[in-house]
């Protein structure tokens, strides 16, 4: 594909469980001055289901190739989104890449010896949140103070419905994808992230830093995006 070409793809970017879309502005401001067409999914976080129907309108309304970009639960989103025929990619950041019939739930239920425990506190009416005091050592360690606490007070719910949301074909099977892994993650261990992305034959790449990795260094996750969107382009040009 010619630059201009490229830059017809949309890079739809997918947040995780706990958050909203907002963490993703750095990496949003990175890619709109590279020239793309960005736009950010707000899932709800209710379940799955919903979750990937929010996620399919939005590639819907897209002119052309679409690259889904998704973080954390996100992950889950669009591997089950991405079978799509508009979608020539996918990006996976810090991220669950789970198979045919995994869902989070599943994927965390034996986590390896003296892995970090994620701080979740007891599902509340079918939801659950991260409890705020230890947010940031969990979640965004190497996010400013001031960020991470405003992070920690504006959770957004996340539906136990949405972790045990399964997936019916994995889209990374029949879609080239990659991979960066976060490797200071106390919420995903890297050990498990560096597996699915093997598993899923991702071309991988690691970044130093929390599972918060977009939001702490977001010029890094462009770039890496950037990377994926001109290799996906090149090979199907």
């Amino acid at each position: 594909m010619s630059a201009p070409s490229l830059m017809a793809v949309t890079i739809l970017l997918v947040h995780g469980g706990f958050v909203d879309g907002s963490g993703w502005s750095g990496v949003y401001k990175n890619l709109k001055h590279d020239g793309y067409n960005v736009s950010v999914v707000q899932n709800p976080t209710l379940s799955l289901a919903d979750d990937v129907a929010v996620v399919k309108r939005a590639i819907a309304a897209q002119s052309g190739p679409v690259l889904l970009v998704g973080h954390s639960y996100g992950g889950v989103v669009i591997t089950e989104a991405g079978t799509d025929p508009k979608v020539v990619g996918l990006v996976y950041i810090a991220a669950f890449a789970p198979d045919k019939g995994e869902s989070v739930s599943s994927l965390i239920k034996d986590p390896p010896p003296g892995a970090p425990v994620p701080p979740i506190l007891p599902p509340q009416d079918g939801f659950l949140f991260l409890d705020a005091a230890k947010f940031r050592a969990s979640f965004a360690a190497d996010v400013d103070a001031k960020t991470a606490a405003f992070m920690a007070n504006s959770q957004a719910p996340w539906g136990v419905d949405a972790l045990g949301g399964s997936i019916t074909e994995p889209a990374w099977k029949s879609k080239p994808s990659y991979y960066l892994v976060a490797s200071d993650d106390r919420m995903i261990p890297p050990p498990a992230q560096r597996g699915m992305a093997q598993r899923a034959g991702s071309t991988l790449t690691e970044v130093a830093g929390s599972h918060a990795v977009y939001v702490s260094q977001p010029k890094a996750v462009a770039e890496f995006i950037d990377r994926a969107a001109r290799e996906i382009a090149a090979k199907t040009s």
